[in-house]
Order: structure tokens, then sequence, then C-alpha cells
């Protein structure tokens, strides 16, 4: 499978290798990552993997591209990446003793030809303690995570169940991606 991978996430380059699969190159997309006014989680997160997948695309015409967006949402609402501490304890706060869903929309692109997947998990989190979160936060581990968490680390302790995708939560549902992949 000859692809380039339209991402900053070594997440995803990880996940992907896990399963024996190697982009030819990795080329992060620089879009705007800044939801429309009242977007829905999945519209989102579609229109960003898109947005990606076509901004490299346009610049690589001969290869596929493949690109995802992750979105952790809490009802109609779009947690942020947290890239502070004040958004990583507003988004752990609110997803304390909750279920809550991570949806990953993923896109595969060639000239014109637009492959388009996505995939939810409902995640549930315990009640967390101002201790646990104070110590999470203190890990570092929340920094430039959708909804200021991190499932493969420490916040695996936080949540006692998953409905579908563990990967996906991750950030890449894989058993869908190598089934795009395999029609390259």
């Amino acid at each position: 499978m000859h692809f380039i991978l339209a991402s900053a996430s070594p997440r995803r380059l990880a996940l992907l290798k896990q399963i024996g699969i190697t982009p030819a190159q990795v080329i992060p997309a620089h879009t705007d990552e800044t939801p429309f006014k009242e977007e829905l989680p999945l519209p989102y997160a579609k229109r960003m993997a898109k947005e990606k997948a076509l901004a490299v695309a346009a610049l690589h015409t001969d290869s596929w591209v493949l690109a995802a967006d992750t979105v952790v949402s809490s009802g109609r609402r779009i947690l942020p990446k947290a890239e502070d501490e004040i958004t990583a304890r507003k988004c752990l706060k609110l997803l304390s003793g909750k279920r809550h869903r991570v949806i990953t929309a993923v896109a595969l692109v060639k000239a014109d030809k637009v492959r388009e997947k996505s995939v939810m998990t409902m995640v549930r989190f315990k009640r967390l303690t101002p201790a646990e979160i104070d110590s999470y936060i203190a890990s570092d581990e929340w920094r430039g995570k959708a909804g200021g968490y991190a499932i493969q680390g420490l916040a695996a302790a936080f949540i006692p169940a998953i409905n579908g995708s563990y990967s996906n939560v991750v950030g890449l549902p894989l058993t869908e991606v190598k089934a795009m992949l395999s029609t390259c």
C-alpha cells in the first residue's frame, strides 16, 4: 500500500505500524480547525478529515492521502484539544462520572476519488476526585489531546467501560482504515 499519512499525530503513525502498515510519507496538513458556529461533532469531524486529506492531496496528485480527525463530544458539544491546564481541567470535570462519544472521521483521497468513513465509540468515565484531576494535570499527558485525556496512558484508570473501537479513541479506527487502504 503506497499512501501518504496527512497527520502530525505520532499516535496515528504508531497505530498504523502496530498493524503492519507504514505510509510512504507523513505530511501534516495545515488547516484551520475552528468549528463552524453550531457545527455538530460528526459533521465537524468529517469536514476536518476531508479538508486535511484534500490539502495534502492537492500537492501530491499521484498518491493516495489518508487523513483523520478525532473529536471528543459531550452531547452536541465538541470538546477542545487541551493546550493549557485550564482547558484540561474543564474537560476532565465535564467528563467526570459521565459517558461521552469519541468520533473519528477518516478520509482517503486521490485526485477526484474520495472515500470516507466515521466511527463512534462510547466512553464512560468514573467520577473523578479533585486529587485524581490534579495528579493527571501534573502528568502533562493531557496536553494536545482532544477532550484533555489519552485513553492509552494514565487516563485508562478513569475509564471503566467503552463500547466500540479502542483504537478509535486513541485516534484511528484500525479495522476500518485497513479495509479502506486495501481497496487502493
